[in-house]
């Protein structure tokens, strides 16, 4: 079997899809993808809590618990571990390889690099086998090109197996911290930004779509449950009950009409 990091290393770049739930991550890997991520944006707001804000350590946790033994390799959207101890993050990292994640994405939210590179050092520590993959928040948040090379030189020394740059979409920039670099790197798919055979013209090895999923499937509930108030019949692809309810392990045959 493919490990997760030789998907790094491939003829093309490693197409990583979000999930938010268990038919989520189970219909993305029907389709073929051999990698799941999750998405801690669709993790808060499944449960009404906020994004980024280390609040979700436990339904983090417990949607990888749900996901770990599907048929793909897992990786965790941690936030930033859930905690600025690193040892309280490398335990985290420790519980989730045990549930069957094979990968940690860590964010510094344009934090101290120091203290993201311990908790990156802190988790290789914990669980040797998750890949880390390093985010900083520098083309979010501020920061630019010189801070983004010097956190990820720290994190690479810290131990990353690869290094995410969300936000960052101009080629030019992509292609030189691709030759800067050491390790994979990923970046988010933007549908304003480079396509992603543009992406691994520029050597880019890994492409996450982070929120884009949930966001879309939300957007589109949202607009057929519009269309069918104002008479409309909605469009889109909708998978039948029948093909959603055989995602799960079990099939629940009681609810026959279709609810």
């Amino acid at each position: 079997m493919t490990t997760f990091a030789e998907l790094h290393h491939g003829d093309e770049p490693l197409l990583l899809p979000n999930a938010w739930d268990h038919a989520s991550a189970r219909a993305l890997a029907a389709e073929g993808f051999p990698a799941i991520g999750t998405t801690s944006l669709g993790v808060a707001a499944a449960v009404g809590l906020p994004d980024g804000a280390a609040a979700t350590r436990d339904e983090t946790l417990r949607l990888a618990l749900t996901l770990g033994s599907g048929p793909y390799l897992l990786s965790v959207d941690a936030e930033d571990g859930f905690s600025e101890d690193p040892d309280e993050v490398g335990e985290f990292a420790r519980e989730l390889a045990a549930v069957g994640a094979v990968g940690i994405n860590l964010e510094d939210g344009l934090g101290s690099p120091v203290v993201h590179a311990a908790k990156i050092a802190a988790v290789k520590a914990a669980a040797p086998g998750l890949f880390v993959n390093a985010r900083t928040d520098t083309y979010w948040l501020g920061g630019g090109e010189l801070d983004t090379r010097a956190r990820l030189d720290a994190y690479q020394r810290a131990g990353a197996d690869g290094v995410f740059v969300p936000g960052l979409t101009e080629p030019r920039e992509i292609a030189a911290l691709v030759k800067h670099l050491d390790v994979p790197l990923n970046i988010l798919y933007s549908p304003a930004g480079p396509t992603l055979p543009q992406l691994a013209d520029l050597g880019v090895r890994r492409v996450s779509l982070g929120s884009l999923l949930y966001r879309r499937a939300l957007g589109a509930a949202l607009e057929a449950a519009v269309e069918i108030r104002e008479g409309r019949t909605p469009g889109g692809v909708v998978p039948s009950y029948g093909d959603v309810d055989a995602l799960s392990h079990r099939s629940d045959a009681t609810h026959s009409d279709g609810t």
